[in-house]
């Protein structure tokens, strides 16, 4: 007599016939088989056989379906009221390209722009500001140049004047030399000797006059210069303190504030990807749920849940098969483990079986799908994943 037992699987349990039912048909067979004799007794013996319990071949786990790098919830500043949607459910965008504007959208752009006009007006307020302490500057070192040029100019003429004297000055004391030695030997008269020395300190004052001239215009023309050039330094000095910078700089806070404002306004997509689903429509508020979610629906993952128990059996690049459980696609995907999860938690998909565990412990392991077009648009759906071991 042959006992049939149907098999059935949960997720992350191991499809075999159990041991019990190998032993039971075993026995009812020998019964069947027993006989009695009141003359004699035969003594039968059976081989002993040897029951191999099988060995696990694949782990079968439900999965749901969800885009490479799980699915992104894009949302905005709370209780903000959406003013325009720029996708729909399906369109795909770039990293950065714009989502959404916010009702507060068009007063933060007049602002920015308002204060973006100030900061023009600043900065051509600035430039002239700027031309004006430059052509201060030029008429203080052009001043320099009216100051350095004619007095060293009369510096050098009395320079040659004090040199002229001073050779005048050497030949009269020569002279009054000769005129000292003649008058010894009774040569000259005093009164010639008198009038020589006379003449000499003539021209003795004359050149300490001229000196003294050299001397003076020297000294002006130091003054003169160190004036100019601390008029040169004042102006250069000036020339970043200006009003119209510091109302520039202000200006150009103002404006960063006002952009930063502005940008809170407008929602962009935090990645590329395709819009799953729209939360937020125009005119609604931004609640807890956000705008939109999307994801990276050009490859698609398969996480199962499976049972910790078995969660060590699984190592990456197995091969697994992905099987709908409500004919939402026909041929089962195929793919391979490329991430087992770090943590242990309660199982998120309940199975439709009345007698499965609702609460197991499982762990998530990621499949990544060879082929994705299928199931682009199957974003959660509930699968079946088998994991060949």
């Amino acid at each position: 007599m042959n006992i049939d037992k149907k098999l059935q699987h949960r997720p992350g349990k191991i499809i075999g016939i159990t041991a019990s039912g190998i032993a039971l048909a075993l026995i009812g067979l020998g019964i069947s088989r027993l006989t009695v004799s009141q003359t004699a007794q035969k003594k039968v013996s059976s081989p002993k056989s040897t029951i191999q319990i099988p060995q696990k071949v694949e782990i079968v786990a439900l999965g749901r379906l969800e885009p490479k790098g799980e699915i992104i919830r894009v949302s905005g500043p709370s209780e903000e009221l959406i003013s325009r949607l720029e996708v729909s459910q399906g369109d795909f965008v770039k990293k950065g390209e714009v989502i959404a504007y916010l009702e507060s959208y068009e007063e933060r752009l007049a602002e920015r722009n308002y204060i973006a006009s100030q900061v023009v007006e600043a900065k051509e307020k600035l430039l002239a500001s700027t031309r004006y302490a430059q052509a201060q500057i030029q008429e203080a070192q052009t001043k320099i140049l009216q100051v350095d040029r004619p007095r060293i100019f009369e510096i050098e003429a009395q320079r040659a004047t004090v040199r002229q004297l001073k050779v005048e000055l050497a030949l009269e004391r020569e002279d009054l030399q000769r005129f000292q030695q003649l008058r010894r030997e009774g040569v000259i008269s005093q009164q010639s000797l008198d009038q020589q020395l006379s003449k000499t300190r003539q021209i003795q004052e004359q050149v300490n006059n001229a000196q003294a001239s050299l001397i003076r215009l020297e000294t002006e023309l130091k003054a003169n210069l160190n004036n100019a050039q601390a008029q040169l330094l004042s102006q250069k000095a000036n020339l970043p303190l200006t009003q119209t910078q510091v109302a520039l700089k202000s200006n150009q806070h103002n404006f960063k504030l006002a952009e930063a404002r502005l940008r809170r306004t407008v929602i962009l997509a935090p990645r590329a990807g395709q819009i799953i689903r729209i939360i937020a429509y125009p005119g609604e508020k931004i609640g807890s749920d956000g705008i939109l979610e999307m994801g990276n629906t050009n490859q698609m993952y398969a996480v199962a849940e499976v049972y910790e128990a078995d969660v060590g059996l699984v190592k990456l690049g197995q091969p697994a098969k992905i099987i709908s459980r409500n004919g939402a696609f026909k041929k089962p995907l195929i793919g391979k483990v490329a991430e087992i999860g770090w943590q242990v938690y309660k199982n998120n998909i309940l199975d439709d079986d009345p007698a499965a565990n609702a609460d197991a412990r499982v762990v998530e392991v990621k499949i990544r799908l060879d082929d994705s077009k299928s199931v682009k648009a199957l974003t959660n759906l509930q699968v079946d994943v088998r994991i060949k071991l």
